[in-house]
């Protein structure tokens, strides 16, 4: 059983997680593939092809977004020479199940593997890149922590450091066993993680706070991290405030 399932409680289950559904069919040049991350449950997740790189990232997204969110968003990524794999959580889009904490965490495992498989059939030495926004840290600091050897770097945007602090910062009720387990367990993850790491955070975010980016930042293991600030930037409009920062940032990280 994972660490995290001691925040699989109610209370908090239905304060932090949105999903929603969404069974758009995705644009042209790009396509869905179903990952089985438990019996008779699959989770989504959406490709997007650039026709020429060789340069990948799996994308975890925020809390509230699904995956079909991003075909608008993919072509700035595309343009960047990246192509980019959206997965969505158990319960979003047009992924079956519930979400949970734990299943975040484990099902993450599942997804790279698929799409670490897909990339391989189609691109000889091609590179993968995990990245994360908000809630999505969770998930991309997992595997981060886990595949050094298969993954080129780690993105964090929005991020934040473990989510007894998120909860803490939120005011949401916490109680409960394990919860110490949690916030180590979060401590010594970041602290694995020794691939190259950027993190882009907006200096007036008020959901996570930008204090968080830095925390994240000095817990990292890699001595290969660089911290990204968009001055004006809040939580959700930081793509789009500065859009060249943003993107450029993330070019240059990848290439």
């Amino acid at each position: 059983m994972s660490i995290f399932s001691a925040l699989d409680q109610p209370s908090l289950l239905g304060f932090l997680f949105y999903p929603r559904r969404d069974l758009s069919p995705p644009p042209e040049g790009a396509f869905d593939m179903m990952v089985e991350v438990e019996e008779n449950v699959r989770v989504a997740c959406r490709v997007y092809l650039h026709a020429k790189s060789k340069k990948w990232i799996l994308y975890f997204h925020g809390n509230g977004e699904v995956a079909g969110d991003y075909d608008e968003i993919a072509p700035f990524y595309l343009e960047k020479g990246l192509n980019l794999v959206v997965a969505d959580y158990r319960g979003y889009g047009k992924s079956e199940g519930v979400p949970t904490f734990s299943s975040l965490v484990e099902d993450a495992h599942r997804v790279f593997h698929a799409v670490q498989e897909e990339v391989r059939n189609r691109s000889d030495q091609a590179e993968l890149w995990v990245m994360g926004r908000s809630m999505g840290s969770m998930p991309a600091l997992e595997l981060a922590s886990s595949y050094s050897q298969e993954l080129m770097g780690l993105i964090v945007e929005s991020g934040f450091s473990s989510p007894i602090r998120l909860i803490n910062h939120l005011g949401l009720p916490l109680r409960g066993a394990g919860l110490d387990e949690v916030e180590n367990e979060s401590q010594r993850k970041a602290a694995s993680v020794i691939i190259p790491a950027l993190l882009i955070h907006g200096e007036r975010d008020r959901l996570v706070p930008f204090e968080e980016a830095e925390v994240l930042l000095k817990r990292l293991g890699t001595d290969q991290k660089e911290l990204v600030v968009l001055p004006y930037a809040s939580h959700n409009d930081i793509m789009f405030v500065d859009q060249k920062l943003y993107f450029d940032s993330i070019e240059k990280f990848t290439h």
